[in-house]
């Protein structure tokens, strides 16, 4: 790998991270503002903006279909890992707890950005059960925004955000397919994907690390007069 190529990587990477600094975590992971769908209308929204507008979610659906165009049956890890999103907010509803499912998430994320990275492609299995185990843990962090919802507006938002990662990760998978057939000598636009979505995962990691070691101070009440 050239130093032109790391500088271009780098260069991607910081800007990954400048993008991540400046979003709104809690946007990011509340699409209505943090109110629970209502409506049917509601719920497909919510479902729809969740995996887009959270930057670690994005970055792993991204990341799951860079990986799987390197794999002759792309679809099927695609497909493993939407399904079992659905499962992992399955069990949250169902009020069964993922230990540090937010260190898991933001882990997963920077794992796959790496191994894009590595230019060592995933086996079949391995990218499948890989992709289906982080999945649980994505899909538990989903359920947090429907908790309490009605049947309506949380079947739309199952349906809405199993739609929007099925297609994110196929579109990925599709565009990296296309770039890797033009340049069939280098894997070059995997790799810096990769470096990407590995940035990404780093500082969400470091962001929850951090979150846990130093919690932040707890509200205090003005003084009463």
């Amino acid at each position: 790998m050239s130093f032109s190529t790391l500088r271009r990587g780098g260069f991607w990477a910081a800007a990954a991270f400048a993008c991540i600094a400046a979003a709104d975590r809690a946007f990011a992971h509340h699409p209505l503002g943090g109110e629970t769908p209502s409506t049917l209308m509601q719920g497909l929204i919510s479902g729809f903006a969740h995996p887009v507008i959270g930057f670690d979610h994005l970055a792993f659906i991204v990341g799951v279909g860079v990986a799987s165009a390197f794999l002759t049956r792309g679809l099927a890890p695609i497909a493993a890992f939407v399904l079992a999103t659905i499962a992992g907010c399955a069990l949250h509803l169902q009020g069964v707890t993922l230990p540090a499912a937010e260190i898991v998430v933001s882990a997963s994320v920077l794992i796959v950005g790496a191994a894009i990275m590595s230019g060592r492609g995933l086996s079949m299995p391995v990218a499948t059960l890989v992709f289906a185990a982080a999945g649980l843990f994505h899909g538990y962090a989903y359920g947090e925004s429907i908790f309490g919802a009605e049947q309506t507006p949380l079947t739309a938002y199952l349906i809405g955000f199993a739609a929007i990662q099925f297609a994110v990760a196929c579109a990925a998978m599709l565009v990296m397919g296309a770039l890797l057939s033009e340049r069939v000598a280098s894997a070059m636009p995997a790799r810096l994907a990769g470096a990407v979505i590995a940035g990404i995962g780093l500082t969400f990691l470091v962001q929850n690390v951090e979150s846990i070691v130093i919690p932040a101070p707890a509200p205090t009440e003005a003084p009463r007069s």
